[in-house]
């Protein structure tokens, strides 16, 4: 399982995702305001805005407020202004770190993740500078229920994906970055919308962290996803199991 993966379900067993809702409501509605602006306001004509309309169920945000992000983001004036940052660095024992962020000001916020950094012993790195030690990819998941194991692996070979991990829970299947937004919507006309449907970084290597570094490795990840403007973090970092039972106790 991917660190961050894992530091989200340790998160999530502690009770902190309904503390962090809102917080989700407003890094979700920002990628609307991206998306909207990025194309025509019309979710079947802009796929960055149905990936992000589909990540907004993902949080249970009501339709309404959707709509509204998307009126805002494409009416007079239209709100903020965000572009698009990332953030490459290491953290605690040499733990890759990427950050992707939507801000309004570079200086903030390049400050509040540098500082983020230094205190849990890391430090930022150049653009690229950890990058390659991870995969990009398109991940589309569905439940395990909608379809067998061989009509699910058949589907997405058709609608060009590279893999499929099935398992009794799930579906996970991945592409190209290049060809996510195609994939998905065939799986999609076949399968219904997907659980979740995402790009994603996935390490190559994972670093093994017991607990002390493991501890702090969580608590930078954690200050960074607190972050207002940061939308995403990735680790290359794995806990064994007994470490992850230890933190998350």
């Amino acid at each position: 399982m991917a660190g961050h993966s894992q530091f989200k379900n340790i998160m999530h067993r502690k009770g902190a995702q309904d503390a962090k809702r809102a917080k989700q409501f407003a890094k979700v509605i920002r990628e609307i305001t991206v998306a909207a602006r990025s194309g025509l306001p019309d979710p079947a004509t802009n796929p960055r805005l149905r990936a992000a309309i589909s990540a907004a169920r993902e949080v249970n945000m009501p339709k309404d407020t959707v709509e509204r992000a998307i009126k805002k983001a494409t009416g007079a004036g239209g709100g903020d202004d965000y572009v698009e940052v990332r953030y490459e660095g290491y953290g605690p024992a040499g733990v890759a770190v990427i950050v992707e962020a939507l801000t309004d000001n570079r200086n903030r916020t390049a400050a509040e993740v540098r500082a983020a950094f230094s205190k849990y012993s890391g430090s930022l790195g150049e653009t690229n500078s950890v990058s390659f030690m991870f995969q990009r990819l398109g991940v589309i998941t569905y439940p395990a229920s909608v379809a067998t194991e061989d009509e699910m692996l058949e589907a997405a070979i058709e609608a060009g994906a590279d893999n499929v991990v099935s398992t009794a829970e799930s579906h996970e299947v991945t592409c190209e970055v290049e060809s996510f937004f195609a994939v998905r919507d065939a799986l999609e006309t076949k399968f219904g919308e997907p659980e979740s449907a995402k790009l994603d970084w996935r390490p190559e290597n994972t670093v093994a962290l017991d607990e002390d570094k493991g501890r702090t490795v969580l608590k930078l990840l954690d200050v960074l996803e607190d972050n207002d403007d940061v939308q995403n973090v990735y680790a290359n970092f794995d806990l064994p199991e007994e470490v992850a039972a230890a933190l998350s106790a």
